[in-house]
């Protein structure tokens, strides 16, 4: 503080107690005044008021607190109103922008990133959402009669940036089309445990805005629930799944029917698997500054150590600009140096995605033993924007080294979210996507399901069903759109598939429609038709093919397809699959809606220890006003 300054304040502080008369006259005459400049004709301020820089910003606050009716009834002395005409007077005469861009805070990088990562840092950081603008080289040059008698009109003009884009984007397809049986008697496809979409459905609606219809995987929310299939037998020289089949009448058409495929994976005992290597690549980019995404990265972590066993192991990598080694491989039992390890990350640079991968894959390299089990865990909101300028390469990178380490990506946070790079790195890396938008969620999915989410029971699983055209006229896969196959891919043990692990579930839905049934979608054709196999009570034969672990044949499993009756569970997977169709806005539901899907989902909750169907519920509820507005 200057010497000028220290007078000032020493003088404030001796002024004696104001005569309670002349206080009196003082505030009256303020009050006067006040009123004056009140009832002055003046033009509509703007709703963005520019911005002075720093200090001055302060003074000139001070100044209008000063100057309000509430300050001048309560102040005891006139000495403060002095004082800040005094301090803002020579301040206000001068010259200044009216928007200065405030200093870029330095990126907290992890420890071992380079500091090269500084320069992208800059390059990457986004505009504040509200930045008023002028015209380049504008200045405002103010005293404090002019800020008190000319019109408010004389501010110039100025506009409000817009936030910054939603760069969301998501990995779909068109919903499959209604297949005619004896055109296309055989669907392939590969079967898939993620549960990313039910997440983000669930965000959003929280949020109170509708999903982006291509947000929604069907088969993604339909297994996001655990359901009461059987159990393959114990026996670990028998297949590591069961497949079980059922049917019933379509909700949302009374002329079809609906099938449900169901696998139950063997769920091995804890003492019984191998020992773990964990790698956690963090994305530790400016972009995940945000509540919902480092800081709950960190808090989901946490909660998976405490179901790591002494003997398995942890290592971390953090990427933003360049990536580092944070934590060399570290016994879980060291605890303490793990959390610390976390603790001390902190979000800020861009976000080299490709070169943390590979540093990733040289860290799980040099952890892994005999028999042992190596994962990689990407915890991310998908925003690669350094590194990777070609993400089919990238994709091709991480097909290659899945013999090293499976990948699965956990997506954290909204606005940039790319869950179409999230999911094609999860899918070539032989493991799971999933996107955790509380600690609830984090809970589900690294504790409750940790043992299916890192040790693997099959990997390469491909179904395919041949239709009978006697008993089925036409059909519709609902979901999977993303992992159809080719029909020559299913006996092509060089195609990847998907990976089921210890004690996961697999749901599929087909819709089909019996010959002669009012709900056929196609006319029959007058010429070359094929003709239907003998007539019996089979619907379609089941094929499945699946590798054990490390094996790179593949091993057949069949079933022919009878019509079940349906269960609990395959009604309430319908209803949720129904809840996916009315997000899409299909076209296959007829006059079914919400009023139905609420319905049929609340008559099938069944056993619903965690409250996930209860939950379901709640948001379909949240849909159905969010669609009516």
């Amino acid at each position: 503080m200057t010497d000028d300054f220290k007078d000032v304040g020493t003088a404030l502080r001796n002024v004696p107690p104001a005569d309670p008369a002349a206080r009196a006259q003082a505030i009256a005459l303020a009050m006067k005044n006040f009123d004056a400049l009140q009832g002055s004709p003046a033009a509509p301020r703007p709703i963005a008021e520019p911005r002075r820089p720093g200090f001055l910003n302060g003074a000139r606050n001070m100044l209008k607190s000063l100057t309000s009716r509430p300050a001048l009834a309560a102040t005891t002395s006139i000495a403060a109103l002095a004082f800040g005409l005094v301090l803002v007077l020579p301040l206000i005469d001068r010259p200044l922008p009216l928007a200065v861009a405030p200093e870029a805070e330095p990126a907290i990088q992890p420890a071992a990133v380079a500091q090269e990562s500084v320069e992208d840092a800059v390059i990457s950081e986004a505009a504040p959402p509200t930045r008023e603008r002028v015209a380049p080289g504008a200045v405002m040059k103010r005293s404090l009669a002019s800020d008190m008698a000319a019109p408010i009109a004389a501010i110039p003009e100025v506009s409000v940036m817009p936030p910054p884009a939603d760069t969301e984007s998501f990995a779909n397809e068109d919903p499959n089309p209604v297949r005619i049986t004896a055109e296309s008697p055989v669907s392939t496809f590969s079967i898939d445990v993620d549960t990313a979409s039910y997440a983000f459905v669930r965000a959003s609606l929280n949020a109170g805005e509708l999903p982006d219809p291509t947000a929604v995987r069907i088969e993604e929310m339909v297994n996001y629930f655990p359901y009461a299939y059987p159990a393959p037998e114990a026996d670990p020289e028998t297949d590591p799944f069961r497949a079980s089949l059922s049917t019933l009448p379509t909700p949302w058409n009374p002329g079809t029917r609906l099938v449900q495929i169901a696998l139950q994976g063997r769920l091995p005992a804890l003492a019984d698997r191998p020992a773990l290597n964990l790698v956690f690549l963090i994305d530790t980019s400016g972009s995940m500054d945000q509540p919902n995404k480092l800081p709950l990265l960190k808090q989901s972590l946490r909660l998976l150590l405490g179901q790591l066993r002494p003997e398995d192991q942890v290592a971390i990598v953090a990427y933003a600009g360049s990536a580092g080694e944070v934590l060399p491989p570290t016994q879980a039992r060291d605890s303490d140096k793990i959390l610390n390890a976390l603790d001390n990350l902190g979000a800020g640079g861009a976000t080299a995605g490709a070169e943390g991968l590979a540093l990733a894959y040289q860290v799980a390299r040099g952890m892994t033993q005999t028999g042992e089990i190596s994962r990689i865990l990407l915890a991310t909101d998908g925003d690669f924007n350094v590194g990777v300028s070609d993400p089919e390469g990238l994709q091709a990178y991480v097909a290659r080294n899945r013999d090293t380490a499976y990948l699965s990506v956990l997506g954290f946070g909204r606005g940039n979210l790319d869950d179409a790079t999230m999911q094609a790195l999860a899918q070539n890396g032989n493991g799971t996507a999933a996107y955790i938008d509380t600690l609830a969620e984090a809970q589900k999915t690294l504790v409750d399901q940790l043992t299916g989410a890192l040790f693997p029971i099959a990997d390469d699983v491909k179904i395919q069903i041949e239709w009978n055209p006697a008993q089925v006229a036409e059909y519709r896969l609902i979901g999977y759109e993303t992992r159809a196959l080719a029909r020559e891919d299913f006996n092509n043990d060089r195609v990847d598939a998907g990976e089921i692990g210890a004690g996961h579930q697999v749901t599929a839905l087909y819709e089909i429609t019996p010959p002669g049934s009012p709900a056929l979608r196609n006319d029959a054709l007058r010429y070359g038709s094929a003709e239907p196999v003998a007539d019996g009570p089979e619907l379609g034969f089941l094929r499945l093919r699946y590798k054990a672990p490390g094996s790179e044949t593949s091993a057949l499993i069949e079933a022919p397809i009878l019509d079940a009756p349906a269960t609990e569970d395959a009604r309430f997977a319908a209803a949720i699959a129904g809840f996916g169709q009315l997000l899409q806005g299909s076209v296959y539901l007829n006059d079914w809606g919400w009023d139905q899907a609420i319905a049929l989902a609340v008559a099938n909750r069944g056993e619903d220890p965690y409250g996930y169907r209860s939950e379901a519920v709640t948001l379909m509820r949240l849909a159905q006003s969010l669609s009516a507005q």
